[in-house]
């Protein structure tokens, strides 16, 4: 059995993330702002109130955590807002740098002393993250961040790896939640979680710093 915490936890993936690694025995905390009815039937440990933009929320999280071992820290939290050329929002743009590329930086340095030799740090990123793979333009914000949690990513691999710390960038693949407006396209929750974690189970240090679609394809940056 091991110890998960999960942000953006009450919907969406991170639900997801919660409700498989709770039924095969894993010890589950779900970290977010406002718990979901479905997230309180689970039965899970739940941090409230963690906005992984502000530090004094995400340094009470630590208070409560204690010195409590954490073996995988799934960095899940993220916003997804539209912003093209014709219709550039700035503010947009700050707001999903914000949530997508500082936050997840700023909680998985805020556990390092919770992390151990043998952790797992979870970088949730998007296909939409990659440069080379960009075909379509636009999303400016979403793809500027993620790119910019990728470069976080492979500084966490370099800087992690002397402490015993793997650390994966992982793709969901176009999944059908509310941040997609439930894409028709789309596949579910469930199926996505189901790669996703057979992608963290197989992470080890010499795999260290990678890019995975969660169907198991290495993908560019």
């Amino acid at each position: 059995m091991a110890t998960y915490l999960i942000t953006g936890a009450n919907r969406g993936i991170g639900y997801e993330y919660c409700r498989q690694l709770q039924e095969r025995g894993e010890t589950v905390i779900a970290a977010c702002r406002t718990p979901s009815e479905l997230l309180e039937a689970l039965g899970v440990r739940i941090e409230a109130g963690v906005d992984i933009t502000s530090d004094e929320t995400v340094n009470n999280l630590v208070q409560r955590l204690g010195g409590l071992a954490i073996d995988v820290l799934i960095n899940n939290a993220g916003i997804l807002e539209t912003t093209n050329l014709v219709n550039l929002d700035i503010e947009s743009v700050r707001r999903q740098f914000e949530v997508n590329a500082i936050g997840p930086l700023r909680l998985t340095r805020a556990l390092l002393p919770n992390l151990h030799p043998g952790s797992k740090v979870i970088l949730m990123t998007s296909r939409m993250g990659s440069i080379d793979d960009n075909s379509s333009g636009g999303s400016y914000g979403y793809r500027m961040s993620k790119v910019a949690l990728c470069m976080a990513g492979k500084s966490l691999t370099i800087d992690l790896q002397p402490r015993g710390i793997a650390v994966a960038l992982l793709h969901p693949g176009l999944v059908s939640t509310r941040m997609t407006r439930f894409n028709s396209q789309g596949i579910s929750a469930a199926e996505a979680v189901q790669g996703l974690i057979e992608r963290i189970d197989a992470i080890t240090l010499a795999t260290t710093g990678s890019f995975w679609h969660a169907n198991g394809q290495l993908l560019p940056w």
